[in-house]
């Protein structure tokens, strides 16, 4: 699968933002796909996951409440709904699939987009 990320951007704290990530290929998603994120010198975190069977999701604490994950099957899109955005979500925004196990560490994925940036300030 390819995974090919847009709609980051620079924007004002409490401002809102939509990342889209789009798959082609063999979409087989397998039990999940999620978004991630990495700030200059820190690691690659999880920010919300979105699991195939069921369409439950997950959402790291620090974005529960203000972000919003879903996945358009039919067209094969993932998108990041970004709300009341501040300063610390700056990062580059990842979408990645193919875990299968521990599906909130980066380490479990094998596919991954280019990421998008997005800077809070």
């Amino acid at each position: 699968v390819q995974l090919v990320e847009y709609g980051g951007d620079l924007v004002q704290p409490g401002g809102s933002l939509r990342l889209s990530c789009a798959a082609s290929g063999n979409t087989n998603f397998r039990k999940c796909i999620g978004w991630f994120r990495q700030a200059p010198g820190k690691e690659r975190e999880v920010v919300a996951v979105i699991y195939t069977a069921g369409g439950s999701t997950y959402y790291d604490t620090s974005v529960k409440g203000r972000f919003t994950i879903s996945l358009d099957r039919a067209k094969d899109i993932l998108f990041l709904e970004m709300d009341d955005l501040k300063p610390e979500d700056t990062a580059m925004y990842y979408c990645a699939a193919g875990a299968t196990l521990s599906t909130l560490f980066p380490q479990s994925y094998n596919h991954w987009g280019q990421g998008t940036q997005v800077t809070v300030s």
